[in-house]
């Protein structure tokens, strides 16, 4: 065995100085592509484990992650290797949000700066073909940021939130709840926008306290008069 070893040693190329500093791209891009392979990632839905699961917060294909995307990720990363570590079968589900309005209005400033044009010039299908081009584009770095930074997403189910599938059940769903009586019509203030011309949720805007005039105004009623 002795033998053996200095065998070995002798024929093996000398050992290279260790870095003085981590050196990421030397380490993380091998021992990730080595994790992909072995699918380490993919949930079994067949498994007797404990099931274990995270849904992404999907990120919006408006732009690239920031910070606060790295800090989540990192939390849900965490938890999901943990739960491995202990013998559960573990999905974390990724994917990206189409993020409608805040999407629709990236694509109009960047043709508006681009081109001098807006999406009447262009007309409705090529409007859309513009916005699914900025979907495809911006999605893909998306994805490629969270696989660089190490995420354990099982990526065999990646998805998108305007996914024929996906807009399907969200679609089956929010009927259910409406036949349940959780979801209901009623009558509310509302948000509108005059750029977009479309009504906007409370957080798509930045509230801004300022001094304006009240009116009170009267009507008589035809069924009333006086």
């Amino acid at each position: 065995m002795l033998d053996k070893w200095r065998q070995l040693r002798q024929a093996s190329a000398p050992m290279s100085e260790l870095p003085k500093a981590y050196e990421p791209g030397a380490v993380e891009t091998k021992w990730y592509a080595a994790w992909l392979e072995g699918k380490c990632f993919v949930a079994n839905p067949a498994s007797a484990k404990d099931a274990y699961s995270i849904v992404i917060p999907p990120p919006n294909v408006t732009g690239i992650l920031h910070l606060g995307h790295v800090l989540n990720n990192a939390l849900q990363d965490i938890l999901a290797r943990r739960a491995r570590q202990k013998g559960k079968e573990v999905l974390w589900l990724p994917g990206t949000d189409h993020a409608g309005i805040a999407t629709q209005a990236k694509v109009e400033r960047e043709l508006r700066e681009s081109e001098g044009l807006t999406r009447r010039d262009l007309g409705r299908e090529e409007f859309l073909k513009r916005i699914w081009d900025f979907k495809n584009k911006h999605g893909d770095i998306i994805i490629k940021q969270l696989k660089r930074l190490g995420c354990s997403c099982d990526w065999s189910r990646e998805r998108f939130t305007m996914d024929e599938a996906y807009t399907k059940w969200v679609s089956h769903v929010f009927v259910e709840l409406f036949k349940e009586g959780l979801i209901y019509r009623g009558k509310r203030m509302v948000n509108w926008c005059p750029v977009s011309l479309t009504a906007l949720s409370d957080e798509e805007v930045i509230m801004t306290p300022q001094r304006s005039k009240l009116y009170f105004m009267k009507y008589q009623l035809a069924d009333a008069p006086g």
